[in-house]
């Protein structure tokens, strides 16, 4: 398999998690401690943090640590491109969907 192709393959394995998706969008508008990030997803601190070390393994997320406090945000702001090229994919298939549902 070409390099490149895996290393794609990884990149979109690390994306195909639904609480991996709304952390990088909570991390869009800009740093947060993990407290906020679990708080804010209605999640335990164990299972965001398991999905954090997920991203931070693909280099999708980076960490800072302020005292006890360790706050993440967006190593490389382009993966949220990919989301938002992924929602453009997802609405039109939905639109295509309804259309034909109309139609039958």
């Amino acid at each position: 398999m070409p390099l490149l192709a895996k290393l794609k393959s990884d990149l979109f394995k690390a994306l195909a998690h639904p609480i991996r998706i709304q952390i990088l969008e909570l991390l869009r508008e800009g740093e947060l401690c993990v407290c906020h990030i679990y708080e804010n997803l209605d999640q335990s601190q164990s299972n965001v943090s398991q999905h954090l070390a997920k991203l931070k393994n693909a280099q999708l997320v980076k960490d800072r640590k302020d005292g006890l406090q360790v706050y993440y945000s967006l190593k490389d702001e382009q993966v949220i491109e990919i989301l938002k090229i992924a929602k453009v994919i997802l609405l039109r298939q939905l639109e295509e969907t309804r259309e034909s549902l109309l139609e039958g």
